[in-house]
């Protein structure tokens, strides 16, 4: 599970333990352990979210056995996202999880990380740098019934898309920093862009996760492109339940979440350590994950 070691074998609180990079069977346990946090990941992310950065997630073992995880993902040396944070319940309070913390802290020293945390951690993020940027608020509930419909100037995407879908985003700040190897697995969702004139003006994708489906990203520069776009993602989704995570600063994004029904589930803290990026939120009305950015 734990390819090789990020360092010897050390000692804390008498416990042995050897941190070091996880493969994609790691990968897979930790993102099972956030569907037991609550936090309900795609049926399909831990693929998508290895792509990127091939020593994008630490796993610390204890005594021989996987006890806590954090992802810390590289997108070029200006940008990184921290994620996964998580120990076991049964290994809690024993100091590894701030163990692995500051191992992953110390040897992925981007110009810029960001995380989406539970807004109670704010002054423990705060202790190791972070700045609040904004909240970000998860929506969710029913698909509404006639909603879901496609449009001509909808096209399909595929991973064969990855590079143009990323000098989009690139041209629009809609993501700090280029991520096509993320993007080429995670076009592998049902997306769309939505083009005029030939020209890509917005772009969504959905997937389904362990409880129902998950939008994002929904990137568009107005509220009316990016209600065309969800409207064609929803027609990929059974009846049932789906969520949309809308950055806080966002209003047109959280009034389009509040006029399908949608409810708050909960919020996060965006939190920046180092300068935060210029992200055009305005064009941003799903957030594409909480746990990579």
């Amino acid at each position: 599970m734990i390819q090789r070691p990020a360092h010897p074998k050390r000692k804390w609180g008498g416990m042995g333990y050897d941190i070091g990079f996880l493969g994609i069977d790691g990968i897979r346990t930790a993102v099972d352990w956030a569907r037991q946090e609550g936090w309900n990941p795609g049926l399909r992310d831990a693929e998508a979210f290895a792509a990127q950065d091939a020593e994008g997630f630490l796993g610390l073992k204890a005594d021989g056995e996987l006890a806590a995880t954090i992802s810390l993902v590289n997108y070029g040396p200006s940008f990184a996202f921290l994620g996964f944070y998580i120990c076991r319940p049964d290994m809690r309070g024993k100091g590894l999880g701030l163990a692995l913390w500051n191992e992953a802290l110390k040897r992925k020293p981007a110009r810029t990380i960001g995380l989406d945390g539970v807004p109670a951690q704010q002054p423990s993020y705060r202790k190791s740098g972070f700045v609040l940027a904004h909240e970000n608020i998860r929506h969710g509930g029913l698909k509404p019934s006639g909603y879901a419909q496609d449009d001509a100037s909808l096209t399909a995407l595929s991973s064969a898309d990855a590079a143009a879908i990323d000098r989009f985003e690139q041209h629009h700040r809609l993501f700090p920093a280029a991520r096509a190897r993320f993007l080429t697995e995670w076009l592998r969702y049902d997306a769309l862009a939505l083009r005029r004139d030939g020209e890509i003006v917005g772009y969504g994708a959905i997937r389904q996760c362990h409880d129902g489906w998950k939008v994002g990203p929904l990137f568009a520069s107005n509220v009316a492109d990016a209600e065309t776009i969800l409207r064609g993602l929803l027609t990929r989704m059974p009846e049932g339940t789906f969520f949309l995570d809308t950055p806080g600063t966002n209003k047109a994004a959280v009034d389009l979440a509040v006029s399908l029904g949608l409810e708050p589930m909960f919020e996060t803290a965006r939190m920046y350590r180092g300068p935060a990026p210029e992200i055009a939120t305005a064009k941003v009305f799903g957030m594409t994950t909480f746990e990579l950015g």
